[in-house]
């Protein structure tokens, strides 16, 4: 019976697991994603979870999910409705079944829509199915008794056992799609090399589930298969946006021959990065989970005044109270990269979600003239790029660099091919001259680039001080005169402007109607957005910004190019105004939401064949 299943090849496909907080949906969901990275296929993943603790169980508010859209060629975004969605309890089919396509298989596990669970849930009948209106093909399966089952001689208590349902939900995902448990089961036994048993039992649970659906079909009657066809060869593994900046950051210390150094404080969504760092000692990184913010940002500016590689991360709320310190490497001139893992706001606002409404804070949220350059990452795997390219505008122009990432990259993960450092841009920072020995000051400059020379503490003949309060340009004495005062703050933004960083590259139609323009997280989303127009036979460009300050050297050139330019942002129209200040008569259309969502491809499709109409 199992030789008649007809497999079917899609160029694509997304999955969406959703279930209590507890359930494992993110775990089920990273495996699923490297499992499918390890064979070559290209993954975009979106984990959306509550910012509750812990909700009442099989509460409407208590639902996570994780989305993931895997692809035999290249994939830009999770994608906005699932093909696959599995829902653990009955919340779960009520809050995420608006995500599901009109042709999606829905899974469930029947033991957890009990008449407790249903009333959770808010259903009125006994039948959600049925009360929903849900056409698609539904795979009702006992998932719950069926682990119990299975690891009834495990030795396990219950609550134990119950932990193992994501993992039954998985190999019934990995049998419709025919993936390898093999790698699954790699994946689970470096997960709980300190609990072999518990990775053995994940394990047993998840050849369960494969085996459930490969013996009785599920209610289908074929199963599917993505075959890789654009890979480039090479080592891949699916790595998120924050790991991939810690990544970043290693490799520039490294490049750099300095020390890594992170004060931190913990903040959702940003906190990976200092868990990720905090790893890797042995490469003498040192991290130092301060007491807070303000702290964490100061013991930096500390370790780079002693000669490391300094950084700090944190998402919106954080920078508020850093601004301060950051004010201070501004002033100091010293190198420091300050990573800002944005996130809803105002306030504490939404913590699990996503946002791009950091950036004016980003570019002047600090007292007085305090230019700093500000990049923000396009996607996971750009997050290594990104904070590679933060490292060494820091250290090379003796300036606190800010690095945009956001929940929606951050926690999101790609597969990423590893990367051959040596092909880098070389990290060389100014340092001190020989023959500038007894006569250094601190704020000596290149002509050129405007930028300090930088004395380590503890060189002889290079003693100095820096601090807060202005210093003469020349002497670097304490300065109150207004002339020097005027000066220093010309040179302090001359020296960011003078950064030289690459051209806009335009892509889509060389002679297009519209062009769209954005910044960071969501060049996916407009990138596909793009292409779908070009489908309708639309002539589109896209042009998405990673350098924001200072802004490319082309960018009044490409802008003003187009008779109609729309800005799309998740915010309320920031970078359209701050493009707006810096190109004289440029006046874009927008496209601005504030939802802690990704943009919906459809959506940016409609309101951007609006704009052509008009």
């Amino acid at each position: 019976m199992a030789d008649e299943m007809i497999v079917k090849e899609l160029d694509h496909v997304v999955v969406r697991f959703s279930g209590d907080s507890g359930d494992g949906m993110q775990l089920a969901g990273n495996i699923f994603s490297n499992v499918s990275a390890t064979v070559g296929n290209d993954i975009s993943t979106f984990p959306d979870y509550p910012a509750d603790i812990r909700a009442p169980q099989g509460s409407l508010n208590g639902v996570s999910g994780f989305q993931i859209h895997v692809g035999a060629g290249k994939v830009y975004t999770p994608g906005d409705q699932c093909d696959v969605l599995v829902a653990m309890n009955a919340a779960a089919l009520k809050t995420q079944y608006k995500f599901a396509k009109s042709t999606a298989c829905i899974i469930i596990d029947t033991d957890s829509f009990k008449e407790a669970d249903l009333k959770k849930a808010e259903f009125k009948t006994d039948n959600p199915i049925e009360e929903m209106g849900i056409k698609q093909d539904v795979i009702a399966a006992p998932i719950t008794q069926m682990v119990k089952d299975c690891l009834a001689d495990s030795g396990m208590d219950n609550k134990s056992i119950l932990k193992c349902r994501n993992m039954f939900a998985l190999g019934l995902v990995c049998w419709l799609f025919n993936r390898d448990l093999e790698i699954a089961a790699k994946f689970l036994r470096e997960k709980f090399a300190k609990k072999p048993e518990v990775a053995e039992a994940n394990i047993k649970v998840i050849y369960a589930g494969y085996d459930y659906g490969h013996n009785t079909h599920a209610s289908v009657d074929h199963t599917y298969k993505i075959e890789s066809k654009t890979k480039a060869p090479g080592k891949y593994m699916d790595i998120s946006g924050n790991k991939a900046t810690a990544y970043g950051l290693i490799a520039a210390a490294e490049r750099a021959g300095l020390r890594l150094y992170l004060g931190s404080y913990p903040i959702t969504p940003a906190t990976d990065i200092l868990h990720e760092l905090a790893k890797h000692k042995s490469l003498g990184i040192t991290t130092v989970q301060c007491e807070d913010e303000i702290s964490g940002c100061a013991s930096s500016v500390g370790a780079s005044f002693g000669g490391a590689l300094a950084v700090t991360s944190t998402s919106g709320p954080g920078i508020c109270l850093k601004s301060e310190a950051i004010n201070l490497a501004v002033i100091t001139e010293l190198p420091l990269v300050i990573i800002d893992v944005q996130r809803g706001g105002p306030s504490t606002g939404l913590p699990t979600k996503s946002e791009q409404t950091d950036l004016l804070q980003a570019l002047y949220g600090r007292n007085g003239e305090s230019p700093m350059p500000v990049i923000a990452a396009t996607s996971p795997t750009d997050c290594f790029d990104a904070a590679y390219m933060a490292c060494k505008i820091a250290l090379e122009h003796m300036t606190p660099v800010i690095l945009l990432t956001d929940g929606f990259i951050g926690n999101g993960s790609s597969a990423w091919r590893l990367p051959d450092i040596s092909k880098y841009p070389a990290i060389e920072p100014p340092y001190v001259k020989p023959e500038q020995a007894g006569h250094y000051t601190p704020y000596m400059r290149n002509p050129e680039t405007f930028v300090r020379y930088w004395a380590v503490p503890g060189q002889e003949g290079y003693t100095h001080i820096l601090g807060g309060l202005e210093k003469d340009s020349d002497t670097g004495a304490i300065s109150t005169d207004a002339e020097n005062h005027n000066k220093m703050c010309h040179l302090r933004a001359e020296k960011v402007a003078h950064i030289q960083v690459p051209d806009l590259e335009v892509v889509g139609d060389k002679d297009a109607d519209l062009l769209i323009v954005g910044f960071g997280s969501t060049y996916g989303h407009l990138y596909s957005a793009m292409s779908e127009m070009q489908k309708e036979g639309k002539k589109v460009a896209l042009v998405q910004f990673k350098y924001i300050n200072p802004l490319p050297k082309n960018t009044a050139e490409v802008l003003k190019r187009y008779k109609k330019v729309v800005v799309a942002e998740q915010n309320l129209g920031q970078f359209a105004g701050y493009l707006r200040m810096k190109i004289d008569g440029f006046v874009p259309y927008q496209y601005n939401e504030v939802k802690g969502q990704p943009f919906q491809i459809h959506e940016l499709v409609t309101a951007f064949n609006k704009i052509l109409s008009i």
